[in-house]
């Protein structure tokens, strides 16, 4: 049944061998200084494109910058390397490839106002939390990106996978909240970077050595197969369990900003025509916004009603419509 699966996946007559694999994915085969020049010059590119589509807020500049990001084939090429039990330098070309994006993206964070508010960015703060959905999604790609790796003929589906896996954004992210001072949101960012990663290298691996490619390799095999599970565990375990607990964290974020609405919705009602028309979390402080023509109640009635409905100890600000942001306070403070 296995092998009429696999015959399905990649007929024989599709399928690449091991040999134009490694050509492709392996950074230390073939004419290694092109490899390396190409490898290079768009890693930069796209980690300028990235910070500065991250930065305005353009959803089309930071598909540009992953369509030309080259991050994932040296990460195929270390699942690779997996499958047929053999060291190789793409992983160390992984690691500093995603130091030089930071980098930049460092350094573009130098060039920004000092009134600048990450917050109020979607292209960042959409990733600095990451959840077990985004692994999830990050598996799926990655096994879309092997098999199509593996095949000759949907070689048209690789920049798809591209734009579905975030590898260049993040980085840049990370950079650019490290420049600011966040380090909080520079974590959330990394976390999503290294959990796409590994999601890449174990959906290769399990992709690779299903399709046969572990034994083509088996005649220079080096490794012990023991040792190569041990590691993916481990890895495994060392991203899933922050993704976990960051999945449950959100949930009960989002479950106290419910109730955070529900009582300002009553504290607002005093003002005729006011709403409250959004209620979010910005490093565990509420901020709730409102639209009031008229004067705001005492925050202290905000407070108040907060009591027992979140922690004590939950910062709580205010924004209004007209851009004004008012420090509610403490609740049970």
């Amino acid at each position: 049944m296995i092998d009429q699966l696999r015959t399905k996946v990649l007929p024989p007559s599709q399928r690449r061998t091991l040999e134009e694999l490694t050509l492709e994915l392996d950074p230390g085969a073939g004419d290694v200084a092109s490899k390396s020049s190409a490898f290079w010059t768009m890693l930069v590119l796209s980690g300028v494109i990235a910070s500065a589509g991250v930065l305005a807020d353009s959803t089309a500049t930071v598909i540009g910058a992953m369509i030309i990001a080259p991050l994932s084939t040296p990460i195929m090429g270390t699942a690779l390397a997996i499958v047929k039990r053999q060291p190789t330098r793409a992983l160390i070309l992984v690691a500093a490839g995603s130091a030089v994006v930071v980098v930049i993206g460092l350094l573009f964070s130098f060039f920004l106002p000092g009134s600048y508010d990450v917050h109020e960015n979607g292209q960042i703060i959409g990733r600095t939390s990451p959840d077990v959905l985004d692994l999830i999604a990050a598996v799926a790609t990655g096994l879309a990106g092997a098999v199509g790796l593996a095949r000759r003929d949907v070689a048209a589906v690789l920049p798809g996978v591209a734009i579905a896996i975030s590898l260049v954004p993040p980085l840049a992210v990370v950079g650019v909240c490290l420049g600011l001072g966040d380090v909080e949101l520079a974590i959330g960012a990394l976390l999503l970077f290294l959990s796409n990663l590994l999601a890449l290298v174990l959906a290769g691996t399990l992709v690779f050595a299903a399709l046969g490619y572990a034994a083509d390799s088996l005649d220079s095999a080096r490794r012990s197969a023991r040792k190569t599970r041990v590691t993916l565990t481990v890895l495994v375990v060392a991203v899933t369990v922050p993704l976990v607990v960051n999945t449950i964290v959100t949930i009960v974020l989002a479950n106290w900003a419910g109730r955070v609405e529900s009582v300002a919705e009553e504290w607002i009602s005093q003002v005729d025509g006011a709403a409250v028309t959004q209620v979010e979390t910005r490093s565990r402080v509420f901020v709730v916004h409102v639209r009031a023509a008229g004067e705001l109640p005492p925050a202290d009635d905000l407070l108040a009603g907060l009591e027992g409905e979140v922690p004590d100890g939950a910062k709580v600000s205010v924004v209004t419509t007209q851009g004004e942001e008012i420090e509610a306070g403490v609740v049970g403070d």
